[in-house]
């Protein structure tokens, strides 16, 4: 079973993503376990304060290392689980990010504020780090909720039908062929015959040829990546 530590100050930001669907129902068959940890819990201050002035001066606040490296050491997670640090220094967040995160049993991902982590959290602590963009938020839980997203739905189990992520967007460095539902015509649109045709390997054929097509009028770095 995949364990996953989420180190916050808000942990009522994850009480709707826990119990919505699919991570709902993966929490419920144990196929995973995630823990929501208060970083207040761990401060050593009688207050609970977890962040402070910077030293150079300066707007905002800091977090703390104390309240992280606290919450890291009591819960044995320093040494054994993959420790991620959100932040605008970090490597951008991919799909083959996730293929390889899932392949560690424990992860940590802690969510930064104000104006930031002290540094030295990402010298010495943090063994991954990343960002979900180039732009700013409020903080970090956001940036773990996508991250969770995307771990969670390649753990074995998670997802009803694991062929249906074989081919999804990036897979390949390509995006995903485009999917029709009913009806057939809406306001004269209509869905292209050879989908309707029932002959599967005209279908196959149609559908990597638009994998293709879509790639490179969307996404033409994803097709140079390909092609190359």
């Amino acid at each position: 079973m995949k364990r996953i530590n989420i180190l916050t100050i808000f942990p009522e930001f994850f009480s709707g993503i826990l119990t919505t669907g699919l991570i709902a129902k993966a929490l419920a068959e144990k196929i995973v376990e995630i823990n929501i940890i208060n970083i207040r819990d761990y401060s050593e201050d009688k207050h609970k304060k977890v962040d402070d002035e910077p030293y150079g001066g300066g707007a905002g606040m800091v977090f703390k290392i104390e309240p992280i490296y606290n919450a890291l050491k009591k819960l044995n997670l320093l040494n054994k689980a993959e420790i991620i640090l959100f932040s605008p220094i970090g490597k951008l967040l991919k799909q083959n990010d996730f293929k390889e995160l899932v392949k560690n049993d424990e992860i940590a991902l802690i969510c930064g504020r104000y104006e930031g982590v002290d540094f030295r959290v990402a010298e010495h602590i943090a063994t991954k780090i990343y960002s979900i963009g180039d732009y700013i938020i409020q903080g970090g839980e956001i940036a773990a909720a996508v991250l969770l997203e995307g771990f969670l739905r390649l753990v074995p189990g998670f997802v009803g039908n694991d062929e249906s992520i074989k081919y999804e967007s990036y897979e390949d460095n390509l995006l995903e062929y485009p999917q029709y539902t009913r009806p057939q015509n809406f306001n004269g649109w209509q869905v292209p015959e050879v989908l309707l045709s029932g002959n599967h390997q005209l279908i196959k054929e149609w559908r990597e040829k638009k994998r293709l097509e879509l790639t490179k009028k969307y996404r033409n770095d994803l097709y140079n990546k390909y092609i190359n």
